[in-house]
């Protein structure tokens, strides 16, 4: 956070400030999704906003086929679904705003 005020080039971030609808394919409803980070940043007179979502690596693969069906593989293939959704609408959102989605993990951070 100190980067993005320390940075002369970024206007203005928010953290979960804005609210994209989705529907889950877990209960076919509407919900709402906070992306993480929306950055405004200015870079050769050109202003370009940024939705930002973190999440692990794990998450962001679809889950292996499994033999056998546990709990733990329901819930990581219903986490997915409901990522996956997530992003087709914050994908949409900013595409009919001239905004770019970007869904960043560990590795894109260099934690991993």
């Amino acid at each position: 956070m100190r980067f993005f005020d320390d940075n002369p080039d970024i206007l203005a971030w928010g953290s979960e400030e804005l609210i994209i609808p989705y529907i889950s394919p877990v209960d076919g409803r509407q919900h709402r999704y906070f992306p993480d980070m929306i950055i405004k940043t200015q870079k050769g007179g050109k202003i370009r906003t940024t939705v930002v979502e973190i999440k692990p690596e794990k998450q962001t693969v679809e889950p292996q086929k499994k033999s056998r069906i546990t709990k733990k593989y329901i819930t990581e293939v219903a986490t997915y679904g409901v990522n996956m959704a997530k992003w087709k609408a914050a994908e949409e959102y900013c595409a009919d705003r001239g905004w770019e989605f970007k869904v960043i993990t560990e590795k894109d951070l260099g934690i991993r």
